[in-house]
């Protein structure tokens, strides 16, 4: 039972560097803090249909045009949701794009290594045109 408590504990803290980390580093447009969490050997699927990036550089080559396309962020991550080696952790943000507002809603399936780093993960959003708060009470402001 000692070990279960420690992965979830350190899976519980990996998925709360990866919500911070994404939420600071969206806002910023600083790409570089976020491929730091994936492992050499991870797989990343930026949504459902997509083929998956791979490890560090794949997510370098899909972040890279996407926070560069994207200004005025703002973003919204929920408590993660852990079980075991995996979390899932729900998001929101809306950024202008060409020129317009754009709202995303989301949640990433994460899985982690020993050492935090995600070596899975697997994304399912929604994109509105416009521009539509989340919820009241949804997620940490930012």
């Amino acid at each position: 039972m000692a070990r279960l408590r420690e992965t979830v504990t350190n899976t519980r803290d990996a998925a709360r560097r990866w919500a911070d980390t994404w939420q600071r580093s969206w806002i910023a447009n600083k790409p570089e803090p976020i491929i730091a969490l994936y492992a050499d050997s991870a797989t990343y699927a930026t949504a459902p249909f997509r083929e998956p990036q791979m490890g560090k550089s794949g997510a370098r080559d899909y972040l890279l045009p996407v926070l560069a396309a994207q200004k005025d962020v703002r973003a919204w991550f929920g408590e993660p949701i852990v079980d075991g080696e995996r979390a899932s952790v729900a998001w929101w943000g809306i950024a202008t794009e060409e020129g317009q507002p754009i709202t995303y809603a989301g949640v990433s399936l994460l899985r982690f290594d020993a050492d935090g780093l995600v070596i899975d993960e697997w994304d399912a959003w929604n994109m509105l045109e416009g521009e539509r708060a989340p919820p009241p009470g949804w997620g940490a402001a930012g």
